[in-house]
């Protein structure tokens, strides 16, 4: 993996979620590379519906898998998104609300950064 990734306005990227911890590995952070086939790079605070969207669409993200240590999400909860499940998601009106200064850079290869803003929850 590689370290000192950015977030979309190309500062260090923030720590997204470590209750529950997030990211492709696992270390709070929506950190990414060649094995990361999802693109785990959005850092979103779910809502009830993405996550009935979701699991329609095939990942369940809500019921817990203890074999992974992984609780299910709730509503509220952060969580470091594939961006293309995320901008499915808007395309079709379930998109949640994201933290910019959490999301990666790499995000902007999928989404563009005037939708991500008309989402962000840290901008002032």
């Amino acid at each position: 993996m590689k370290k000192n990734q950015t977030n979309v306005f190309d500062e260090t990227i923030e720590e997204c979620c470590s209750n529950p911890i997030t990211g492709f590995y696992r270390d709070g952070f929506c950190h990414t590379d060649e094995l990361d086939r999802g693109l785990h790079v959005v850092c979103a605070q779910v809502t009830s519906e993405f996550l009935d969207f979701s699991k329609n669409r095939g990942n369940d993200l809500s019921t817990p898998r203890p074999e992974f240590d992984f609780p299910g999400l709730k509503e509220g909860d952060s969580w470091c998104l594939c961006a293309e499940r995320w901008k499915e998601a808007y395309e079709c009106g379930f998109a949640p609300k994201i933290f910019l200064k959490r999301t990666n850079k790499k995000a902007l290869k999928v989404i563009d950064l005037d939708i991500l803003k008309d989402f962000a929850i840290d901008l002032s």
